[in-house]
């Protein structure tokens, strides 16, 4: 069967609206003779002469009575459908959005996001996975909705991605810890026994690099794959434990916490998702939401080069 010209549809619905040849062009813009053109198409599509004369004007047939309206419908509908949707209500989302992220943003982010979610959408449910590295392949096949973290090597050239805040790295030990009291100097700071993070297993980063020239290296005791777990071996030991101030800022409840006496470079925690959520109404409201409880502020969204 051959596709009809679903163009049609529209000169259709204006040609029943409007009972005249000369009032469906003047509203779709076209000669009265380019509008005779279109009816004599309708009629043999349809196999009706759907508008005929009686005196001086034309009325429509029993047939084109019965499609003037169901005409309507359909072209509202595809209208909507072809139209950029920006008027979803959140309260309607009944969705589970997976978001991975590290443990450290669970614990502070976790209540806040939940609050909203609660408030604006009650339909919609969060679940947390576990962030073991940063390969975009979860991304790509639809695993996860978003991932929250710093943008690295391992991340996909295509992944869209919206900056959250910026965080700096600070050292954190055990209440009484002998750094807990006088100034920490580089000497004293590299004095110490340290917990190392790194998911790829390096033991040295930016803080070994920053102790360098000053003929400094710390020793690095242990090494594990969060930040979080570096935190608790800290907690219940004399080890030295580095991580980002804001990120892990409810993990160091009781500990102590300073400045590292060494400059670091700052981390910018972004939002990551894939192209293909990027004009979905419910993925867009979500990204909305995360940024507002994580940054509160404008940011720009952005594809990576």
């Amino acid at each position: 069967m051959t596709m009809p010209d679903l163009n049609l549809l529209v000169t259709l619905d204006v040609l029943l609206a409007e009972g005249s040849v000369a009032g469906a062009a003047r509203r779709l813009k076209l000669s009265p003779s380019a509008m005779s053109r279109a009816l004599a198409r309708l009629r043999e599509v349809t196999g009706d002469p759907l508008l005929v004369r009686a005196g001086r004007g034309l009325v429509l047939t029993p047939r084109a009575l019965a499609l003037r309206d169901e005409a309507g419908r359909l072209v509202q509908e595809a209208t909507r459908m072809l139209r950029p949707c920006d008027d979803l209500d959140p309260a309607t989302i009944a969705r589970v959005f997976a978001l991975r992220v590290t443990d450290g943003f669970v614990e502070n982010y976790g209540p806040a996001l939940l609050a909203r979610l609660d408030r604006d959408a009650p339909g919609a449910r969060l679940r947390f996975v576990q962030k073991v590295n940063k390969d975009s392949a979860p991304l790509r096949e639809g695993l996860i909705d978003l991932e929250i973290g710093v943008i690295g090597e391992e991340t996909g050239p295509e992944i869209r991605t919206r900056a959250l805040f910026r965080d700096r790295f600070v050292g954190a030990v055990r209440a009484g810890h002998p750094l807990a009291a006088g100034d920490i100097t580089p000497a004293r700071y590299a004095a110490c026994r340290h917990v190392s993070v790194s998911r790829r297993g390096r033991e040295r980063g930016a803080i070994d690099a920053a102790l360098a020239p000053l003929g400094l290296e710390r020793p690095v005791a242990v090494l594990v794959g969060s930040f979080a777990t570096a935190l608790a071996l800290a907690r219940a030991s004399d080890l030295v434990a580095n991580v980002p101030e804001r990120h892990t800022a409810r993990l160091r409840d009781g500990m102590h916490t300073f400045e590292l006496p060494v400059a670091t470079p700052l981390l910018t925690v972004s939002m990551m998702w894939h192209p293909r959520m990027e004009a979905d109404p419910a993925h867009r409201w979500l990204r909305r939401w995360v940024f507002d409880v994580c940054a509160g502020g404008p940011a720009e969204e952005t594809q990576r080069a």
